[in-house]
């Protein structure tokens, strides 16, 4: 195997979009389009990834990263121009260039490594990526010889009635000679409608040499839309839910209404859990076996055990025990760490708290900034009061506490092992183990007060 590089056109603003969002941040199943792509480079044994950038380069520079290499095209003259761009960095090293537009997220590290050992077991100068299209209206036509052989690209405009009727379409992503590559760059014309520079002149460049081009036909035309507008960006939405689904589906996953549940491309789900309707799974989500995770629930970045049930909630950037059960109409925001067999109930929000095993915070109730021992339990409309307007302060509830109803908790403060605090307690002092402690207003009751109203 030759050396390989990689070149990521994203240089392109996207006015159809109609959107002041760079076009290729712009995300398909929570991941943004150009992510997408270079994730499927980065399995392929790639010597260097050179991105091109333009408008917009500082967003795409942040989401990618140093996961590549940054080169900027000042002006937007054409594919071949921006192409060029990388020529600080590959100019004159030996081996193969494959080249992919930002915009086309669908394409799979499968179907890219298939172009790049055609291309060199064909020991060709230009490999083009081709699909068959049962409507290639708007894409430029794959004209082959007798022998089969590609022997020109014609756009759609430039077509006759029978290079029209050809449904074989070039898709945009090519592997070259490196060397050829830029060698071919400096003689590519701009003499065209568009005053640009078309990279797959290089091609006709390399038939002019004698050079052998040559096309890989992938089987899925769907892997290699480009979106260029709303549209385009649904459809590919809708094809890469439809991919992610099957897949989890065939690997054991329950999904009961796929047509309405979201799944991420970074999510992992073990065999024999169960996605129920209206599910949405983002980020870097982990799932274990038998866990139950919906109907109509929102779980993002987060890592949730085998046999927890989630119903009706949402969690966020948290670490989700053993069996536990969660909602309905739970929110469980950032840096909460649930233990094995707890209860998280309806209307109940965990922030940034540590919840230990077999605790039970049931029902309306905030705890935040907070460590729950195991086996507590936290009655109804509990409250850690962990803000003062300034500061954020901390509550410890150690193992074997019971949190009576409608207790505020003022912290910072600790209540013991094995403590009762009443319900209706105001507490703003530590709680000693195995005390009881009732922090109530004295009750009053004026006879036949009542009256007056009535």
């Amino acid at each position: 195997m030759s050396n390989r590089y990689a070149i990521v056109l994203a240089a392109g603003k996207g006015t159809r979009m109609k959107s002041k969002l760079y076009k290729v941040l712009h995300p398909v199943l929570g991941k943004p389009m150009v992510q997408h792509v270079v994730d499927q480079l980065q399995p392929l044994g790639l010597e260097e990834i050179i991105t091109v950038v333009g408008f917009g380069a500082e967003q795409v520079q942040e989401q990618l990263g140093d996961t590549v290499r940054f080169v900027v095209q000042e002006e937007q003259l054409g594919t071949g121009h921006a192409v060029q761009q990388a020529e600080t960095h590959l100019n004159g090293k030996q081996g193969t260039t494959i080249v992919v537009c930002g915009d086309t997220p669908l394409l799979t590290k499968e179907t890219l490594q298939a172009v790049l050992e055609h291309h060199e077991q064909e020991e060709a100068a230009v490999t083009i990526l081709t699909a068959q299209a049962n409507d290639p209206t708007g894409y430029g036509r794959i004209v082959r010889d007798n022998q089969g052989q590609v022997s020109k690209i014609v756009e759609q405009k430039d077509a006759t009635a029978e290079e029209l009727a050809v449904q074989e379409i070039n898709t945009g992503t090519y592997c070259f000679d490196n060397v050829l590559l830029f060698d071919a760059l400096k003689q590519v014309s701009n003499d065209n409608a568009q005053g640009e520079y078309y990279l797959p002149d290089v091609i006709e460049i390399a038939q002019q040499q004698a050079q052998k081009v040559s096309a890989f036909q992938t089987a899925r035309f769907s892997e290699t839309i480009g979106v260029n507008d709303r549209v385009a960006l649904s459809q590919a939405e809708s094809l890469m839910k439809q991919r992610i689904n099957e897949y989890h589906m065939r690997n054991g996953v329950t999904i009961i209404d796929p047509a309405h549940t979201y799944i991420g491309a970074d999510v992992v789900i073990a065999p024999d859990v169960v996605i129920e309707p209206g599910t949405v799974l983002k980020g870097s989500t982990v799932i274990e076996s038998n866990a139950v995770i919906g109907p109509h629930s929102e779980i993002n970045n987060c890592h949730i055990g085998e046999g927890t049930v989630v119903r009706h909630s949402v969690a966020n950037a948290s670490h989700i025990g053993k069996r536990v059960q969660i909602g309905p109409f739970a929110h469980i925001r950032p840096e909460a760490n649930i233990g094995d067999g707890v209860k998280i109930g309806n209307f109940v929000e965990i922030k940034k708290a540590k919840v230990d095993n077999n605790s039970k915070v049931s029902h309306l109730s905030y705890i935040g900034d907070a460590e729950i021992g195991s086996d507590v339990n936290v009655g109804c409309g509990t409250i850690t009061v962990n803000y003062d307007g300034k500061n954020k302060f901390q509550t410890i509830i150690e193992d074997e506490a019971f949190i009576g109803c409608n207790a505020n908790l003022i912290a910072p403060v600790r209540i013991g092992k094995g403590a009762l605090v009443a319900a209706g307690s105001t507490i703003h002092e530590d709680v000693p183990s195995d005390a009881l402690s009732i922090g109530r207003a004295k009750q009053v009751n004026k006879e036949d007060y009542a009256k007056k109203y009535k």
